[in-house]
Protein backbone atom coordinates (compact mmCIF):
# COMPACT_ATOMS: atom_id res chain seq x y z
CA UNK A 1 0.00 0.00 0.00
CA UNK A 2 1.42 3.44 -0.92
CA UNK A 3 2.80 5.44 1.97
CA UNK A 4 0.57 8.41 1.17
CA UNK A 5 -2.51 6.23 1.73
CA UNK A 6 -1.20 5.10 5.14
CA UNK A 7 -0.52 8.72 6.04
CA UNK A 8 -3.95 9.75 4.78
CA UNK A 9 -5.93 7.12 6.65
CA UNK A 10 -3.89 6.10 9.67
CA UNK A 11 -1.98 9.35 10.14
CA UNK A 12 -5.07 11.54 10.19
CA UNK A 13 -6.98 9.09 12.39
CA UNK A 14 -4.18 9.21 14.97
CA UNK A 15 -4.26 13.02 14.85
CA UNK A 16 -7.99 12.83 15.47
CA UNK A 17 -7.46 10.57 18.48
CA UNK A 18 -5.01 13.13 19.87
CA UNK A 19 -7.71 15.80 19.56
CA UNK A 20 -9.73 13.76 22.07
CA UNK A 21 -6.83 13.06 24.40
CA UNK A 22 -5.90 9.57 23.18
CA UNK A 23 -2.31 8.46 22.65
CA UNK A 24 -1.36 5.07 21.27
CA UNK A 25 0.31 2.95 23.95
CA UNK A 26 -0.78 5.22 26.77
CA UNK A 27 -4.56 5.17 27.00
CA UNK A 28 -5.52 3.43 23.75
CA UNK A 29 -4.07 0.65 21.60
CA UNK A 30 -4.36 1.02 17.84
CA UNK A 31 -3.66 -2.23 15.97
CA UNK A 32 -3.34 -1.88 12.23
CA UNK A 33 -4.58 -4.92 10.38
CA UNK A 34 -1.47 -5.23 8.24
CA UNK A 35 0.70 -5.32 11.41
CA UNK A 36 -0.85 -8.55 12.67
CA UNK A 37 1.16 -11.14 10.77
CA UNK A 38 4.60 -10.66 9.28
CA UNK A 39 4.10 -12.90 6.26
CA UNK A 40 0.56 -12.07 5.19
CA UNK A 41 -2.37 -9.77 5.83
CA UNK A 42 -4.79 -11.11 8.41
CA UNK A 43 -8.37 -11.66 7.35
CA UNK A 44 -10.94 -9.53 9.12
CA UNK A 45 -12.37 -12.65 10.79
CA UNK A 46 -8.94 -13.58 12.13
CA UNK A 47 -8.40 -10.10 13.47
CA UNK A 48 -11.75 -10.00 15.24
CA UNK A 49 -11.25 -13.46 16.77
CA UNK A 50 -7.68 -12.80 17.91
CA UNK A 51 -7.82 -9.18 19.04
CA UNK A 52 -11.49 -8.79 20.09
CA UNK A 53 -11.29 -5.02 19.56
CA UNK A 54 -13.62 -2.54 21.22
CA UNK A 55 -14.14 -0.83 17.86
CA UNK A 56 -13.10 -1.46 14.24
CA UNK A 57 -12.16 1.50 12.03
CA UNK A 58 -12.69 0.78 8.32
CA UNK A 59 -11.15 3.17 5.77
CA UNK A 60 -13.85 2.67 3.13
CA UNK A 61 -17.05 0.83 2.20
CA UNK A 62 -15.41 -2.36 0.95
CA UNK A 63 -13.61 -2.81 4.27
CA UNK A 64 -16.76 -1.93 6.22
CA UNK A 65 -18.63 -4.69 4.36
CA UNK A 66 -15.85 -7.13 5.20
CA UNK A 67 -15.91 -6.09 8.86
CA UNK A 68 -19.70 -6.39 9.03
CA UNK A 69 -19.45 -9.96 7.72
CA UNK A 70 -17.00 -10.73 10.54
CA UNK A 71 -19.11 -9.25 13.35
CA UNK A 72 -22.58 -7.89 13.96
CA UNK A 73 -21.81 -6.79 17.52
CA UNK A 74 -18.44 -4.99 17.58
CA UNK A 75 -18.87 -1.30 16.60
CA UNK A 76 -17.56 -0.39 13.13
CA UNK A 77 -16.68 3.19 12.16
CA UNK A 78 -16.07 3.95 8.48
CA UNK A 79 -14.35 7.13 7.33
CA UNK A 80 -15.60 6.93 3.72
CA UNK A 81 -18.96 5.17 3.68
CA UNK A 82 -21.09 4.90 0.54
CA UNK A 83 -24.30 3.16 -0.50
CA UNK A 84 -24.58 1.95 3.09
CA UNK A 85 -28.37 1.55 3.14
CA UNK A 86 -28.44 -0.45 -0.09
CA UNK A 87 -25.61 -2.67 1.17
CA UNK A 88 -27.46 -3.34 4.41
CA UNK A 89 -24.84 -1.72 6.61
CA UNK A 90 -27.25 0.84 8.09
CA UNK A 91 -31.01 1.31 8.28
CA UNK A 92 -30.85 5.04 7.58
CA UNK A 93 -28.36 7.88 7.73
CA UNK A 94 -30.17 9.51 10.65
CA UNK A 95 -30.59 6.26 12.62
CA UNK A 96 -28.00 3.68 11.51
CA UNK A 97 -29.67 1.04 13.68
CA UNK A 98 -26.87 -1.55 13.65
CA UNK A 99 -23.18 -1.70 14.51
CA UNK A 100 -21.95 0.53 11.65
CA UNK A 101 -21.66 4.33 11.49
CA UNK A 102 -19.25 6.94 10.16
CA UNK A 103 -18.85 9.58 7.46
CA UNK A 104 -20.31 9.64 3.97
CA UNK A 105 -18.03 11.65 1.67
CA UNK A 106 -20.24 11.43 -1.40
CA UNK A 107 -22.32 14.59 -1.47
CA UNK A 108 -25.40 15.04 -3.64
CA UNK A 109 -24.82 17.51 -6.44
CA UNK A 110 -21.03 17.16 -6.39
CA UNK A 111 -20.79 15.53 -9.87
CA UNK A 112 -22.59 18.53 -11.36
CA UNK A 113 -20.04 20.85 -9.76
CA UNK A 114 -17.20 18.71 -11.10
CA UNK A 115 -18.58 18.89 -14.63
CA UNK A 116 -19.00 22.64 -14.29
CA UNK A 117 -15.37 22.80 -13.16
CA UNK A 118 -14.37 20.78 -16.23
CA UNK A 119 -16.15 23.30 -18.43
CA UNK A 120 -14.27 26.15 -16.76
CA UNK A 121 -10.92 24.70 -17.76
CA UNK A 122 -12.12 23.39 -21.14
CA UNK A 123 -14.92 25.76 -22.20
CA UNK A 124 -15.00 24.37 -25.74
CA UNK A 125 -15.37 20.78 -24.59
CA UNK A 126 -17.98 18.70 -26.38
CA UNK A 127 -17.16 15.21 -25.10
CA UNK A 128 -16.38 14.14 -21.52
CA UNK A 129 -14.60 10.89 -20.70
CA UNK A 130 -15.39 9.03 -17.49
CA UNK A 131 -12.77 6.76 -15.94
CA UNK A 132 -15.02 4.44 -13.95
CA UNK A 133 -14.58 1.64 -11.42
CA UNK A 134 -17.98 -0.03 -11.35
CA UNK A 135 -16.98 -2.86 -9.00
CA UNK A 136 -16.73 -0.31 -6.19
CA UNK A 137 -20.08 0.49 -4.50
CA UNK A 138 -19.28 4.20 -4.84
CA UNK A 139 -18.99 3.92 -8.61
CA UNK A 140 -22.47 3.44 -10.12
CA UNK A 141 -24.20 6.34 -8.29
CA UNK A 142 -21.48 8.74 -9.44
CA UNK A 143 -21.74 7.61 -13.06
CA UNK A 144 -25.50 8.20 -13.07
CA UNK A 145 -25.12 11.69 -11.64
CA UNK A 146 -22.24 12.58 -13.98
CA UNK A 147 -24.22 11.52 -17.04
CA UNK A 148 -27.15 13.69 -15.99
CA UNK A 149 -24.82 16.65 -15.42
CA UNK A 150 -23.16 16.15 -18.82
CA UNK A 151 -26.50 15.90 -20.58
CA UNK A 152 -27.65 19.16 -18.99
CA UNK A 153 -24.58 20.92 -20.43
CA UNK A 154 -24.82 19.30 -23.86
CA UNK A 155 -21.77 17.07 -23.41
CA UNK A 156 -21.55 13.61 -24.91
CA UNK A 157 -20.04 10.92 -22.65
CA UNK A 158 -17.54 8.12 -23.21
CA UNK A 159 -16.98 5.61 -20.39
CA UNK A 160 -13.96 3.40 -19.81
CA UNK A 161 -14.04 1.00 -16.86
CA UNK A 162 -11.03 -0.04 -14.75
CA UNK A 163 -11.48 -2.54 -11.92
CA UNK A 164 -7.84 -3.60 -11.49
CA UNK A 165 -4.58 -1.64 -11.75
CA UNK A 166 -3.81 -3.42 -15.03
CA UNK A 167 -7.07 -2.08 -16.51
CA UNK A 168 -6.10 1.55 -16.02
CA UNK A 169 -3.67 2.05 -18.95
CA UNK A 170 -6.09 0.52 -21.44
CA UNK A 171 -9.04 2.51 -20.09
CA UNK A 172 -7.18 5.82 -20.39
CA UNK A 173 -5.94 4.84 -23.85
CA UNK A 174 -9.55 4.22 -24.87
CA UNK A 175 -10.55 7.70 -23.72
CA UNK A 176 -7.60 9.24 -25.56
CA UNK A 177 -8.42 7.33 -28.74
CA UNK A 178 -12.01 8.56 -28.54
CA UNK A 179 -10.56 12.10 -28.41
CA UNK A 180 -12.48 13.17 -25.31
CA UNK A 181 -11.88 16.78 -24.34
CA UNK A 182 -11.63 16.16 -20.62
CA UNK A 183 -11.67 13.18 -18.24
CA UNK A 184 -13.53 12.94 -14.94
CA UNK A 185 -12.11 10.24 -12.66
CA UNK A 186 -14.48 8.62 -10.20
CA UNK A 187 -13.96 8.68 -6.45
CA UNK A 188 -13.21 5.04 -5.57
CA UNK A 189 -10.64 3.11 -3.53
CA UNK A 190 -8.77 1.68 -6.51
CA UNK A 191 -8.57 4.92 -8.46
CA UNK A 192 -7.37 6.80 -5.39
CA UNK A 193 -4.67 4.25 -4.56
CA UNK A 194 -3.48 4.35 -8.19
CA UNK A 195 -3.48 8.15 -8.45
CA UNK A 196 0.20 8.34 -9.42
CA UNK A 197 -0.33 5.88 -12.26
CA UNK A 198 -3.41 7.76 -13.48
CA UNK A 199 -1.67 11.13 -13.30
CA UNK A 200 1.35 9.92 -15.28
CA UNK A 201 -0.67 8.21 -18.03
CA UNK A 202 -3.12 11.12 -18.34
CA UNK A 203 -0.19 13.49 -18.80
CA UNK A 204 1.38 11.20 -21.40
CA UNK A 205 -1.95 10.99 -23.28
CA UNK A 206 -2.46 14.74 -22.84
CA UNK A 207 -5.77 14.27 -21.09
CA UNK A 208 -6.94 17.09 -18.79
CA UNK A 209 -8.30 15.45 -15.65
CA UNK A 210 -10.88 16.36 -13.01
CA UNK A 211 -11.02 14.47 -9.72
CA UNK A 212 -12.94 14.41 -6.47
CA UNK A 213 -9.92 13.95 -4.19
CA UNK A 214 -7.00 16.37 -3.80
CA UNK A 215 -4.56 13.47 -3.50
CA UNK A 216 -4.84 12.99 -7.27
CA UNK A 217 -3.79 16.57 -7.89
CA UNK A 218 -0.87 16.28 -5.47
CA UNK A 219 0.29 13.32 -7.56
CA UNK A 220 0.03 14.93 -10.98
CA UNK A 221 -3.68 15.35 -11.73
CA UNK A 222 -4.95 18.68 -13.06
CA UNK A 223 -7.80 19.81 -10.79
CA UNK A 224 -10.02 18.36 -8.07
CA UNK A 225 -13.14 19.42 -6.26
CA UNK A 226 -14.64 17.38 -3.50
CA UNK A 227 -14.42 16.18 0.06
CA UNK A 228 -11.16 16.52 1.97
CA UNK A 229 -10.44 12.93 3.03
CA UNK A 230 -7.93 14.18 5.59
CA UNK A 231 -10.86 15.68 7.49
CA UNK A 232 -12.92 12.50 7.11
CA UNK A 233 -10.30 10.25 8.64
CA UNK A 234 -9.50 12.69 11.40
CA UNK A 235 -13.22 12.95 12.16
CA UNK A 236 -13.56 9.17 12.59
CA UNK A 237 -11.91 9.66 15.98
CA UNK A 238 -15.03 11.53 17.12
CA UNK A 239 -17.11 8.40 16.60
CA UNK A 240 -14.49 6.20 18.26
CA UNK A 241 -14.40 8.50 21.28
CA UNK A 242 -18.20 8.42 21.57
CA UNK A 243 -18.23 4.62 21.37
CA UNK A 244 -15.43 4.18 23.91
CA UNK A 245 -17.46 6.38 26.26
CA UNK A 246 -20.50 4.14 25.91
CA UNK A 247 -22.42 5.29 22.85
CA UNK A 248 -23.72 2.71 20.38
CA UNK A 249 -23.23 3.06 16.61
CA UNK A 250 -26.95 2.60 16.03
CA UNK A 251 -27.53 5.97 17.75
CA UNK A 252 -24.72 7.92 16.03
CA UNK A 253 -26.02 9.51 12.80
CA UNK A 254 -23.94 9.37 9.63
CA UNK A 255 -22.10 12.65 9.11
CA UNK A 256 -21.43 14.57 5.90
CA UNK A 257 -18.47 16.95 5.36
CA UNK A 258 -19.53 20.58 5.38
CA UNK A 259 -16.63 21.95 3.31
CA UNK A 260 -15.43 21.00 -0.15
CA UNK A 261 -11.79 21.35 -1.27
CA UNK A 262 -10.59 22.79 -4.59
CA UNK A 263 -7.03 21.90 -5.67
CA UNK A 264 -5.16 22.89 -8.83
CA UNK A 265 -1.82 21.66 -10.19
CA UNK A 266 -0.30 24.49 -12.24
CA UNK A 267 2.70 22.37 -13.22
CA UNK A 268 0.37 19.88 -14.89
CA UNK A 269 -1.65 22.68 -16.47
CA UNK A 270 1.53 24.11 -18.03
CA UNK A 271 2.56 20.68 -19.35
CA UNK A 272 -0.88 20.27 -20.97
CA UNK A 273 -1.02 23.85 -22.26
CA UNK A 274 -4.20 24.38 -20.24
CA UNK A 275 -4.93 27.91 -19.03
CA UNK A 276 -6.51 27.89 -15.58
CA UNK A 277 -8.89 30.86 -15.26
CA UNK A 278 -7.85 33.44 -12.69
CA UNK A 279 -11.27 33.24 -11.03
CA UNK A 280 -10.80 29.50 -10.49
CA UNK A 281 -7.34 30.00 -9.02
CA UNK A 282 -8.72 32.63 -6.68
CA UNK A 283 -11.21 30.10 -5.31
CA UNK A 284 -8.55 27.39 -4.88
CA UNK A 285 -7.85 25.99 -1.45
CA UNK A 286 -4.60 24.46 -2.70
CA UNK A 287 -2.51 25.50 -5.70
CA UNK A 288 0.51 23.36 -6.57
CA UNK A 289 3.22 25.14 -8.58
Amino acid sequence: MPQFILDLVYGNFVKGLADFGYEHGRNVDVIRRFDMFSDRVATMGEMVALVKPDVIVAPATLQAVEARKATSTIPIVCGALADAVHLGLIASEARPGGNVTGIEPYISGLPTKQIELAMEIAPRARCAGLLTNMNDPKGPPQVGDLKVACQALGLSVVEADANTPSDIPGALATLANKKVDIVVVLQTNLLLVRCEQIGAIALEKRLPTVFGYREHVVHGGLVSYGVDLRWCYRRTAYFVDKILRGAHPRDLPIEFPSKLWLAVNLKTAKALDVVIPAALLARGDEVIE
